[in-house]
């Protein structure tokens, strides 16, 4: 119940994209706040999960204020009103500095690739379309003639807990198994992951092998089964590389 109310909540007060809301660190601060134990560490986690998701600061900071309101509001239904000021400055801090963690992260150890999923970061495929864009400067040939994104993405907004992250798992394991010719392979959001491939005659097939791999992948766990349907698209890549960069982020967080 407190999980559906924060999240009805933070939808009402801004929360743009309500398919990446229900991460697993959802669960832990809704577990740490029913136990009525500290939330420090709960909320550390879910300001960096935030982070990783692309959600910013301040969307973070207003999805613990809705947070705050619903556990400081006795009501049990309608809407609850959402103060973005109203926040206790310590879970503030403690989610601000997560957010931070994992926006801005140590430089120096900064890996390329998400360690549960073993996909590639969306920082890394932006590298990579630069690459692919001033190779086609060099060609004279636009972007989308030579190479293809293909967007994967699941409906996990009536999945919880940790098998999202298992979804997505499973999604990036039948990615790599078809993909496995130098594609670059990308985690772009808790729901999301994307393909950059050369453009050749075999393309198609593979995404469609790639689709039906992960149904298959899917309909093992029963709680995935009702997602066992990805939706798998074809993105033309835009005339410059900012644009990609700008569709890269729209996709994220679709």
């Amino acid at each position: 119940m407190l999980r559906s109310r924060w999240r009805t909540a933070s939808i009402a007060a801004g929360w743009r994209f309500p398919s990446d809301w229900g991460v697993p660190e959802v669960d832990e601060v809704c577990l740490s706040a029913v136990r009525r134990s500290d939330l420090t560490s709960a909320l550390s986690g879910l300001g960096r999960a935030r982070a990783q998701a692309g959600a910013g600061l301040e969307e973070t900071l207003v999805d613990l204020a809705a947070l705050h309101a619903v556990l400081t509001t006795d009501a049990q239904d309608g809407l609850i009103a959402t103060d973005p000021d109203a926040a206790p400055t310590p879970l503030v801090r403690t989610a601000a500095l997560g957010w931070a963690e994992a926006a801005c992260g140590d430089l120096r150890s900064a890996e390329a690739k998400e360690n549960l999923t073993n996909l590639t970061t969306q920082a890394y495929l932006r590298t990579r379309l630069g690459e692919v864009y001033r190779q086609a400067a060099r060609l004279d040939v636009p972007a989308a003639n030579t190479h293809a994104l293909l967007v994967v993405t699941l409906d996990l907004s009536a999945v919880t807990g940790w098998s999202r992250i298992m979804a997505m798992v499973l999604v990036a394991d039948a990615l790599r198994e078809v993909f496995d010719g130098g594609e670059s392979l990308a985690l772009l959001g808790p729901s999301v992951a994307a393909v950059l491939s050369e453009r050749d005659p075999g393309f198609a097939d593979r995404a469609l092998s790639a689709g039906w791999l992960i149904t298959e992948r899917l309909k093992v766990d029963r709680q995935l089964a009702p997602s066992s349907d990805p939706v798998l698209r074809l993105e033309r890549l835009p005339p410059t590389h900012e644009e990609a960069r700008t569709l890269l982020h729209s996709i994220s967080r679709a």
